[in-house]
This record gives structure tokens, sequence and C-alpha cells, in this order.
């Protein structure tokens, strides 16, 4: 058997030992695995006859090529944003411009099938988030076997109650808070500190609780920026050291107002967030007169090696995705529920948007975390 892999949409922590396990596993049981690099943007910009493209787009895969790769964050395979199945016109590989027929955007689907089969690849394991795995989704409703292993640092992928990523990303979301109460303290302001978080404000949330900030706020639920300014003069009044610290998701917006995003969407039909932080920094300077520090923790969150909880997560995820594949299963996703690695259908990736339990986690009356009972909830608090 051979088996492919590749990681697509934004890296994050673990990427790189879960790729290593994976290999390990499948040379172990006598088979052979290859690379995909970049993404789906490997497959689409392979030409099935062209040996040079064919060895720019993938890598052979041994345990010697993957031996130190763990040692180190990202994904060595490389990543990117491509969605084949809605290639728009200036992306269209040269070799494909023939077939880019009618308006953009163009679906390469066949394309990549045909790249599929020329490569012998029997089964594909995709490491990726919501993007990435609706994108396995569609190989997998067309017939080609797909086993997926979730990951993402904002732990939004359905059907799954962790994602390789999300505790790194909240590790080094309160470590770098921790780290800014030193600034804000001395000069005595307040804090504003975005994280990522497009759907869902878990990393918000989770940090805020951890980190012990005096507001959050999330995703789910819009603000009324008047009333977190005066929150917020009255969490600095109340420290003696005369300063206060919010965080608030990227994906975050003020009530009546609209998510802030900029730039051209993605394949995925995505815009670039950020700078809701900023924007409400300055509300709030506006209508307090306190000085602000504004941080936008952004990459940060996902840079470097992973923690040790997402080193096994990664670890594991790799061990029975590949044990799926060389047993022929096909059309699964590799899962944590309830604290049990498991495997569910990747249709169920499609049911639905994971997000926060905002009536059990949240005080939305004044923009804090709200964890009262922990007995018999998930480690994460989903």
């Amino acid at each position: 058997m051979k088996i492919g892999i590749l990681t697509g949409g934004g890296d994050v922590p673990g990427l790189n030992p879960c790729i290593k396990a994976v290999v390990n596993r499948v040379i172990d049981d006598g088979h052979e695995i290859v690379g995909i690099r970049r993404g789906w943007g490997g497959l689409l910009e392979t030409q099935p006859d062209g040996a040079e493209s064919i060895a720019r787009n993938t890598v052979a895969l041994d345990k010697m090529v993957v031996r130190t790769i763990d040692r180190t964050g990202g994904t060595f395979l490389h990543t990117s944003r491509t969605n084949p199945g809605r290639v728009r016109e200036g992306d269209v590989p040269e070799f494909l411009q023939s077939q880019a027929e009618g308006e953009s955007p163009y679906d390469f689907t066949p394309h990549v099938l045909k790249v599929l089969d020329e490569l012998g690849i029997d089964v594909l394991i995709p490491i990726g988030g919501d993007d990435t795995l609706s994108y396995a989704l569609r190989l997998h409703e067309e017939g080609f076997p797909v086993v997926a292993i979730p990951k993402t640092m904002d732990n939004d992928v359905f059907g799954t109650d962790y994602c390789i990523g999300f505790s790194t990303a909240v590790t080094r979301s309160v470590y770098f808070i921790h780290n800014l109460r030193t600034s804000t303290g001395s000069h005595e302001r307040i804090a504003v500190i975005e994280l990522f978080g497009r759907y869902s404000g878990e990393t918000s949330l989770i940090a805020a609780y951890l980190a012990g900030v005096d507001r959050a706020i999330i995703s789910e639920v819009p603000f009324d920026h008047e009333k977190l300014a005066n929150f917020l003069v009255e969490d600095k009044k109340a420290n003696p050291s005369n300063y206060a610290m919010m965080t608030i998701s990227e994906g975050a917006k003020i009530k009546g107002g609209e998510v802030v995003m900029t730039g051209k969407e993605d394949a995925f039909g995505h815009r670039k967030l950020g700078g809701i932080g900023a924007i409400t920094g300055d509300l709030i300077k506006e209508l307090t007169g306190e000085n602000i520090i504004y941080q936008q923790v952004a990459y940060l969150m996902r840079s470097g090696s992973p923690d040790s909880l997402d080193l096994m997560v990664a670890m594991n995820y790799a061990t029975m995705a590949a044990d799926l594949a060389v047993s022929g299963s096909s059309g699964r996703m590799v899962a944590l529920r309830a604290g049990i690695y498991t495997h569910v259908p990747l249709k169920v990736t499609d049911e639905g948007k994971k997000s926060v339990d905002v009536a059990a986690l949240y005080d939305e009356e004044h923009y804090r975390p709200k964890i009262r009972q922990v007995d018999g909830v998930p480690m994460f608090l989903y």
C-alpha cells in the first residue's frame, strides 16, 4: 500500500510530530508513504506526466527523512490555503489554463484525482482544520479513500473535542498575557490582547480563565463597548497596581457592527480577520481617557514547538490514522470525545459549527468566563 500525507491551512505546533509518527507506523508495517508539499496546492500544481513537477510537489518519506522533524514546530511539508474545487482565475497553474472554461472559480477535482492515481496513492491522510477537511470530504465523496486528522489552534473542528494545536495556543497566550502584565502595570494602563479565533471564542475564553484577566470578549457574543469600557475602568481602580487586562477574539464584533475583515476572500471564502482589538482599544481610550496597550498575539500563538499535550495527541492521532489507513478504512476522522480516542465519519465535520457553550461557560452580562461546575465536563470544557 502507498499512503499520502499532507498538511493544509494554518500551521500549528504538533504537525511535524504527527507526520513523523504516521511515517514510522506506516514504514514499520511494510508500506510506502509520500508527502504532498503545500497541502492541496501540491496536488493542484502537479503535472501527472511531469517528473520534475512530481519531484517539486512531493517527497518520498522514510524514517531517516523524518528523523528530526519532531524537534520543531510548523510543518516541514509546508502548507497552503488552496482549494482545488474552487480555484480563482489568477491561481490556475499554467498547464491547466486550457481546462479553465467559463467563469472562475474552477473545479479541478478531476485533475487532483488523476494526480493521485498517477502517484499510485491508495489512501490519503490530510491533517487540517475545517477548510482542509471540507475538501478531504469532497475527495471521499468522489470515492477516494481518506482518513483525516483534525488540527486547528482555535479547536473548532466539528466532531471532536480536541484539535492538534489548541493546547499550545492557549499555553502561549497565557504566557504572553502574564508577561504583558509587567508593562501594563508599570504604565498603569488597560491592555487589550487580541487572540486568534474566527467563529469560536474558546482561545479567548480559556486563556482569560487560566490567566485571570479582568474581561474576555468572545466571537459568539456581540459586546457593548461602552459597558466594557466602564467595567475595565472599575477593574483598574480595584487593582492595587492600577491596571486592567482583557482578551478579545479576532472574530468578535461590537453590537450592531460587523466582524473586522480585510483583503480578498481566500479559496475557502474567508477574508483575513484582525484589528477588532485595536478598534476596541481606541474606543475605550476615547470614552475613558485611559491609555491603552494593544497587543495582537496572532501568529505567536501557533509558533514554536508543541507542548506535551499537543505532542501526545499529535502522536496518538497519527498512530490511529495510520492504523485506519493500512486496515482499509476510509471516510473517517480521528477524534477525542469525552477524553477517549476514537474515530468518526468524516461527514460529521460538515454537520455544524463548533462554538463556546455560552450559557454554561460565559457571563454575557459581565464579559467574563463563568466556570462554576466542572464535574462531568470534558477537560477543555466542551
